[in-house]
């Protein structure tokens, strides 16, 4: 199972924070390339709008090719399996990185564009079937832990990213197409690693209607001695679908079934991207500089808010089938509430006294470790708790295409928030967090060690009402 959540992971989400956490590195470099190549193409000088545009086109797209993904992730997981699904996706990865790699040997920064478009698409197909797959292949009492696979790779890939991208290594102007090229390698590590695991049980059981490959999938993953419990659970998960085909998201909105399990999803969803936490990381420079750091370390210190989030999702995923999702995930939004009111104190009266910076600091480093144990680990997880398997990839399809939707929306909307109320913006992300920390408490049960068709029952009242 270990191995399982690693082959899966490798390829998986830890792409996506990979790719979003190596294009901050070569950035000038990247502006001095689109400037030579424009010189040297229209024998002219590039506009600095124009200049703006383009880097911003090659920064966003990533978002757009995420959103893309999320809608193909679902159905490709239904029609190749989950496990097939993300084999396909690495084909899309290699190919990413070789348009990437080539842009500046050949002059043609379209290439990079379309890159970053289509490693966005991975991206996209991988936070949608990565956790599909670890959920339906866990047993219920791990299935926490190894769900927060998920957000461990994803963490770990920023980590490796910010590591990757220091000038020592491939940060520096001689070295930024290998840096954009280098998600080829995990690509290839998932396709020699994975196919060496089985196909989700329950997939093969409830889609495929092969029971012999489910037993012996299950057999593999919980032992000859453990895997009858499983196989039962599945059995009767597949009696009460009775032959129901995968949803369709437009589907899933008009089952009244479900209602309250999506709007959760889409609750969380948002909640986890709106929070505040790209706010953190577009003040942190600003607030090491307060700090008396040097600009030329500040790359160093910012490999500590990557270390951060890694800790917390490995220690999340350490206590969740402990501690419960509940518990972890309004405490960790509280936290964040707490951390923006210390936040936009200390930004008021930063240069009031020289202790304050050094408060501000803490508080993101604390911010940062509140996001990572609660809402950046558990939001995944509980994604592939609230819905049986029919309805399960359609789910994913309309988190995933909600979360790059956020994602992109608080990309275009933040600068000017930030402009308009400088340190005040922290108010804005303190009033959605305590929301969101609310509506968890008033809707969401406790899914800890119970089956898909349990928590179905949990919300059955709300959904219904009592009668």
């Amino acid at each position: 199972l270990f191995l399982a959540v690693c082959a899966v992971g490798i390829g998986g989400t830890f792409q996506y924070g990979y790719n979003v956490s190596i294009i901050n590195a070569p950035t000038q470099h990247i502006h001095r390339f689109l400037n030579e190549t424009w010189a040297s193409r229209y024998h002219k000088d590039l506009n600095p709008d124009l200049l703006t545009f383009l880097w911003s086109v090659i920064a966003s797209i990533f978002s757009l090719g995420g959103l893309c993904g999320a809608l193909l992730g679902g159905s490709m997981a239904i029609r190749l399996g989950r496990k097939g699904a993300l084999l396909v996706n690495n084909i899309i990865a290699i190919l990413a990185s070789i348009l990437m790699g080539i842009s500046f040997p050949t002059g043609l920064f379209e290439l990079l564009i379309v890159g970053r478009f289509l490693i966005g698409i991975n991206s996209g197909i991988g936070i949608c079937v990565q956790p599909l797959y670890l959920g339906e292949v866990a047993p219920k009492h791990l299935r926490g832990g190894m769900a927060m696979g998920t957000s461990i790779f994803l963490t770990g890939g920023i980590l490796t990213g910010q590591i990757i991208g220091l000038r020592e290594l491939l940060g520096g102007e001689a070295y930024w197409p290998l840096l954009l090229s280098s998600s080829c390698f995990p690509a290839f590590a998932q396709l020699l690693f994975l196919p060496w695991f089985p196909e989700s049980p329950r997939y093969l059981l409830i889609d495929r209607g092969d029971e012999l490959s489910c037993a012996k999938a299950l057999k593999r993953f919980h032992g000859s001695a453990e895997y009858r419990r499983e196989m039962e659970d599945i059995q009767r998960e597949c009696f009460a679908l009775d032959g129901e085909k995968p949803k369709k998201p437009w589907e899933l909105f008009a089952d009244r079934g479900v209602r309250w399990q999506l709007i959760t999803v889409i609750v969380m969803t948002m909640g986890q991207q709106l929070s505040g936490i790209n706010a953190i990381y577009f003040y942190a420079t600003y607030i090491f500089e307060q700090a008396g750091i040097s600009t030329q370390k500040i790359p160093y210190v910012t490999l500590g808010t990557g270390a951060c989030e890694c800790l917390t999702a490995l220690t999340c995923g350490l206590l969740i089938d402990y501690v419960g999702r509940r518990c972890l995930i309004i405490g960790g939004y509280l936290l964040m509430t707490l951390w923006s009111i210390v936040l936009t104190f200390s930004l008021t009266y930063q240069e009031l006294y020289s202790w304050v910076p050094y408060v501000s600091m803490a508080s993101i480093f604390a911010f940062i470790l509140s996001f990572g144990l609660g809402p950046g680990g558990i939001t995944n997880t509980l994604t592939a708790e609230l819905f049986i398997q029919s309805s399960r990839p359609a789910a994913y399809m309309i988190g995933g295409t909600i979360s790059w939707i956020s994602f992109f929306t608080i990309g275009m909307l933040f600068p000017f928030i930030v402009n308009g109320l400088k340190q005040y913006c922290f108010l804005v992300f303190l009033l959605e967090c305590s929301s969101v920390a609310a509506f968890i408490f008033l809707v969401i049960p406790e899914t800890k060690n119970k089956s898909f068709l349990e928590i179905r029952k949990e919300f059955h009242k709300l959904n219904f009402g009592r009668n």
